[in-house]
């Protein structure tokens, strides 16, 4: 199983202090994770896009070339390009320039975006929310194919017989697709033979079980090959020494920043007992000691078969020391034990 990291890269005020990051800083200790990520071995760093105020990074590509760089090894993927308010041509061409200059490790990671904030700035229409995404998937498939394309469609200028460069180091960008729980997103992405990564936020990761099965069995239906399927899973988690530490470190800027966006949508806030029984065994949490952390990610791997675990570390900004633990724990214990056990159960 690959394990690996993503982050909105958010810059949220301290609970207790009020202190704020500046930009520049919360975009330097980016950089210094990613690069620590690279040297522990992890397989995959993603960073997502956003156009709020709490969060730092609108252009994933920019973030992730600066990134290719500084790194060896790691693959450099978004968490997600919010594909429906962009142009893939331009999404297909930015990625391509990651590729060439990490050396073959881009990945994207297209979704429909859980806040809506890009649809009005890029002047798109919400009614059109379903049919952009499907339409400019299929074009970035059809682009990452061909160097030459021509196509037709209902929210774009048609392409005529056109090329477009560059192309990337690997022969085809690998091209995932990101979804919460929507029974055609699933469906969608193994009917077109694409990865899924699918994010658990809340509840019971059991409940996602059907939406696994249901991408599997598209999958098979549609004849692709059994052996390149794909599937992430993408959690919320943090962890220190021990599990009092990790559970009392995370808790401040997480329920800063659930509680924040549960005003925005009409949900109740975040409170420390409703955040206890997400930390529990068969919660959606994985906050605790690097042992909890190993245990909740085989039991998930039980449940869906995934073939990659993704930790969101920092959902509100924590202090960068106690992340760059995080991520050192995560590379050095869970994820040594995470592969062992995998690998001793397929051999088995």
């Amino acid at each position: 199983m690959e394990i690996g990291i993503t982050t909105f890269v958010e810059n949220t005020p301290d609970p207790a202090t009020g202190k704020l990051l500046s930009p520049h800083q919360r975009m330097m200790n980016l950089m210094e994770e990613i690069e620590l990520s690279d040297q522990l071995g992890l397989d995959v760093f993603a960073v997502g896009e956003h156009h709020r105020p709490d969060f730092v990074v609108s252009s994933p590509a920019v973030v992730l070339a600066a990134a290719a760089v500084k790194t060896k090894n790691i693959r450099l993927s978004s968490a997600v390009t919010v594909l429906s308010s962009d142009d893939p041509v331009r999404v297909f061409q930015d990625f391509a320039q990651v590729d060439l200059l990490s050396g073959g490790r881009a990945e994207i990671m297209a979704g429909r975006g859980s806040f809506i904030e890009s649809f009005p700035l890029f002047g798109n229409d919400m009614k059109d929310y379903n049919t952009l995404f499907s339409e400019k998937l299929e074009l970035l498939i059809q682009l990452n194919k061909s160097e030459k394309i021509s196509w037709k469609g209902r929210h774009r200028p048609a392409i005529d017989n056109r090329g477009v460069y560059p192309r990337p180091h690997q022969p085809e960008l690998p091209i995932w697709v990101a979804v919460g729980g929507t029974p055609e997103s699933v469906v969608r992405a193994a009917s077109h033979g694409l990865p899924m990564a699918l994010a658990i936020i809340g509840g019971s990761p059991e409940r996602f079980v059907p939406f696994t099965r249901l991408f599997k069995d598209t999958w098979k239906k549609a004849g692709h090959d059994a052996a390149k399927l794909q599937l992430a899973i993408n959690s919320h988690g943090y962890l220190a020494d021990d599990s009092q530490k990790a559970a009392d470190e995370f808790y401040g800027p997480y329920a800063y920043v659930m509680s924040k966006i549960g005003r925005e949508r009409g949900w109740s806030g975040m409170d420390r007992e409703h955040y206890e029984m997400m930390r529990e065994p068969d919660g959606s949490l994985l906050v605790g000691s690097p042992q909890q952390v190993i245990d909740k990610i085989l039991w998930e791997y039980e449940l869906f078969g995934n073939t990659r675990f993704l930790l969101h570390i920092s959902v509100g900004t924590l202090p960068h020391a106690k992340v760059m633990r995080a991520i050192e724990l995560l590379g050095t214990v869970v994820a040594p034990a995470v592969r062992k056990a995998v690998g001793e159960k397929v051999m088995g």
